[in-house]
């Protein structure tokens, strides 16, 4: 394992939600949207359901884009800025079906604030584990989405948004097949 697995799904949720606005449809372009994406990522804590809420995590989902592309010092800078933001006391909680893990906010806390924090504490992790390079861009010539690379030899080239790992290797096939033709 290359991260503890709350590191991870933390990491899976930042690159999902960076990956929304790539999508045809944004779905934080609504409350309900808003709703399945956290039920998919499986967030808990306290909830407003407000305009003020999707719009501040959709504010957020801006911020984590820019730090997953950054330079390692400016994404220790962004990191501390959004822990500094939340007041971070990290604790060790155990919830639902979680064994011990890290939070860094209380159930209470506003939603945004609490992912800003989930994702700047994995971040934390990656950077002081200089493994930076493991966040980029999806290497689909027709996608931007963003790529996790959580795999041993560092070969994972393709996002999760869609199907273009398989797109790229068919349109790869027929170029061969055609030129050998």
């Amino acid at each position: 394992m290359l991260f503890t697995y709350d590191t991870e799904v933390a990491l899976s949720s930042a690159a999902a939600l960076i990956n929304t606005a790539r999508e045809d449809v944004d779905p934080l372009d609504t409350l309900e949207g808003l709703d399945q994406f956290l039920e998919e990522q499986r967030f808990s804590g306290s909830r407003t359901h407000t305009t003020a809420e999707l719009q501040s995590v959709r504010a957020l989902r801006a911020e984590l884009e820019v730090i997953w592309f950054a330079e390692e010092d400016d994404a220790v800078g962004s990191v501390n800025a959004i822990l500094r933001r939340a007041n971070a006391l990290p604790q060790l909680v155990r919830h639902d079906e979680w064994d011990w893990h890290l939070h860094a906010t209380a159930p209470e806390a506003p939603l945004e604030e609490r992912m800003a924090t989930e994702a700047a504490m994995a971040l934390a992790d990656v950077i002081r584990g200089h493994e930076l390079d493991r966040l980029h861009s999806c290497a689909a010539e027709d996608c931007d989405g963003v790529v996790l690379d959580l795999s041993r030899n560092r070969s994972k080239r393709f996002c999760d948004t869609g199907n273009c790992a398989n797109r790229t290797h068919v349109r790869a096939y027929r170029a061969r097949k055609a030129s050998s033709a």
